[in-house]
């Protein structure tokens, strides 16, 4: 009884937050003027302020013309003096927090600036956001009923400087409210364990006796948790041990290759599936509706977002337009100015825009990761939906893939080269090799133009990496945790060629 009062006040309060939401869903570009305008003059003071004499900049075409873009490697100077402690360099106020991260095919760290106003404004903004939408549109949830297990990152704190680094999911938890993980598991303690692999058979330990109704994590490393999970209860599906269970929060990579392997552990039609955007630099965009994958861009976070036509990214032709010239259907790099000082940043991020009035978005990729070497342009979205599509065919899983081009090499053509790790691999490798390739030719024409009569382009080759490749690779990269990603493209052949040392037992056709 008490635990359903608290259900229902805390769904209450929550709630209260869709007028806003629905404020800038009927006013989107008058919202990110306003977000505009006052992060602008939040900085006229700083060294960037200063630099591009924001106190002049009234409008956004002002500011389009007077700024750059910048590259993480552009704008890491700045970075590395407020780091050092130096004040007012590209935020107004002190930022003692920076997110660290290797990204995903560059040993190099980054240290992403989180100020106090990201933290408030935007990720715990987002967090109880994604509540306000999910509990606004499913009026019986109980969520508050039992507690949400939630899988982050896997590094400690670290303090130099009088700052503070480490993962974004380590920041989150060392500064969440007491409230927060009352509501969660495993333990904060546990949460913030160093070691992957220990750390994997603690949350294990501590969370299959807890009343779990909700999971939040990346759908690869969930995954692996989850399977482990069943493997130590012996149970023969997730809702035997958490019967109460009713949404999954996804994020960091696309659901689609996972989501008959989830439908298998969570055997209910009335299980949800969340899907969420969000990285070091911010939280972007949430799904607002039930059973569809379509994300509301959230506009109201201290972002403001501009948009590069990848038609013309990184040529000379380069356009960078605002919100309200974006278009259907195309692909877009993004660019962030925010509350934690990015100043026209690259995210490195692609969406397409599915819906105008509100702003909906679909992620599509990476801008290094994809592959345009014949002029295929093909984005992870494509290679994500063919493989999905051919995986049902064939009734199999897999756990992770990478695809690199084959250079053409004098008078022989190019292709693209696919490893592939199964869970549940098919009979026939060669035939679900072609199936592939008919998939993918289905998804993007570019692809298809470029295959015809193998005029371009020879049949896709594929390899089936043996069980434990991807992590393997992903632990001697040092990047084991719920918060790295293998690299699905790639225009160069670097990680395909290191997965072939470790891979030691491989079938080819």
């Amino acid at each position: 009884m008490a635990l359903t009062i608290v259900n229902s006040i805390a769904s209450w309060i929550l709630k209260k937050r869709i007028h806003q939401i629905d404020l800038f869903r009927k006013y989107p570009n008058e919202v990110q003027n306003d977000v505009f305008l006052s992060l602008i003059k939040a900085n006229e003071k700083t060294l960037l302020g200063k630099q591009y004499d924001y106190a002049s900049i009234k409008s956004y075409e002002t500011f389009a013309e007077r700024v750059p873009v910048y590259t993480y490697e552009a704008f890491e100077p700045f970075i590395e003096r407020a780091r050092k402690g130096e004040n007012n360099i590209f935020w107004s106020e002190p930022i003692r927090w920076f997110a660290k991260s290797s990204g995903t095919t560059n040993a190099k760290s980054k240290f992403i600036p989180v100020s106090n106003e990201a933290l408030e404004n935007c990720h715990y903004k987002a967090a109880k956001d994604l509540l306000c939408l999910y509990l606004n549109n499913n009026e019986n949830s109980q969520l508050f009923t039992g507690k949400g297990l939630r899988l982050g990152g896997s590094k400690q704190l670290y303090e130099d400087n009088n700052t503070v680094f480490g993962d974004l999911s380590a920041i989150l938890i060392d500064n969440m409210p007491f409230w927060a993980e009352f509501s969660s598991t495993p333990s904060n303690k546990t949460s913030l364990m160093a070691e992957w692999e220990t750390k994997m058979n603690a949350i294990i330990k501590e969370v299959q006796h807890e009343n779990v109704t909700s999971f939040m994590g990346v759908p690869s490393w969930m995954l692996v948790l989850f399977n482990k999970i069943i493997q130590e209860t012996g149970k023969g599906s997730l809702l035997e041990l958490w019967p109460n269970a009713e949404v999954y929060f996804h994020g960091g990579v696309s659901f689609e290759p996972y989501r008959d392997q989830y439908q298998k552990l969570l055997p209910s039609g009335d299980f949800k599936y969340y899907e969420i955007y969000n990285a070091s630099e911010g939280f972007f965009a949430i799904q607002d509706q039930n059973g569809c994958n379509e994300l509301l861009l959230m506009l109201d976070y201290g972002i403001f977002y501009e948009f590069i036509p990848m038609d013309t990214f990184g040529t000379s032709t380069q356009r960078i337009i605002s919100l309200r010239d974006v278009e259907l259907g195309k692909n877009y790099a993004m660019l962030i100015t925010t509350n934690a000082g990015l100043v026209r940043y690259l995210i490195g991020d692609t969406v397409r825009f599915t819906s105008l009035l509100p702003y909906r978005i679909k992620i599509t990729g990476r801008t290094k990761h994809h592959i345009n070497v014949f002029g295929e342009e093909l984005m992870v979205e494509n290679t994500d939906r063919a493989l999905a599509k051919a995986c049902a065919l064939f009734q199999v899983e897999i756990a992770e893939y990478t695809v690199a081009p084959i250079f053409m090499v004098g008078k022989e053509k190019g292709a693209h080269e696919w490893m592939i790790e199964f869970t549940k691999a098919p009979q026939d490798l060669a035939k679900f090799g072609e199936v592939l390739d008919r998939c993918i030719q289905e998804v993007n024409s570019d692809y298809e133009a470029k295959r015809y009569n193998n005029m371009t382009l020879n049949p896709l080759v594929l390899h089936q990496a043996r069980k434990g490749l991807f992590y393997d690779w992903l632990k001697e990269s040092d990047k084991l945790g719920g918060q790295h990603k293998v690299p699905r493209l790639s225009n160069e052949r670097k990680l395909i060629e290191e997965l072939f040392v470790l891979n030691k037992v491989v079938k080819e056709i």
